[in-house]
């Protein structure tokens, strides 16, 4: 069982959620790369039905896609952060891995939907730098 921290980018919400990690993916499915303006999101699911709001839960969005039966986006009204969210017809929470305030215990196991990939994203030949490069 693990205890998982977080907060949003502004810091008027934060959460606490305590379950089993189920998995820990790098999904590029279209919604997921609309939904973040990335090329992927990095969620976790943690077999759990509580998400303990510790502030703002006033301040909680959802927008649900309607032609989607599991797919939503919980977010920050005041800085647009996505925001974990449960989901009560399968038992489980989905926790952007982004949001959390500390290092999770899991490490990514895999990247799906990559057939929905977009051609310029996770392309490992880039060169890295520690912050803004040169120039």
């Amino acid at each position: 069982m693990t205890n998982y921290q977080g907060s949003c980018l502004c810091g008027q919400i934060s959460y606490n959620i305590t379950g089993d990690t189920l998995s820990f993916y790098h999904c590029h499915c279209r919604r997921c790369r609309k939904m973040t303006g990335t090329g992927h999101a990095s969620n976790l699911r943690v077999d759990t039905d509580t998400i303990v709001w510790l502030t703002g839960a006033e301040l909680v969005k959802s927008y649900r896609l309607p032609e989607a039966s599991r797919f939503r986006n919980d977010f920050c009204s005041a800085c647009g952060t996505p925001l974990p969210k449960y989901f009560s017809e399968v038992g489980f929470v989905i926790i952007p891995a982004g949001t959390l305030d500390s290092e999770p215990e899991m490490q990514p196991q895999a990247r799906i939907f990559c057939g929905s990939r977009s051609s310029w994203s996770c392309n490992d030949s880039l060169p890295t730098f520690d912050t803004y490069p040169a120039g």
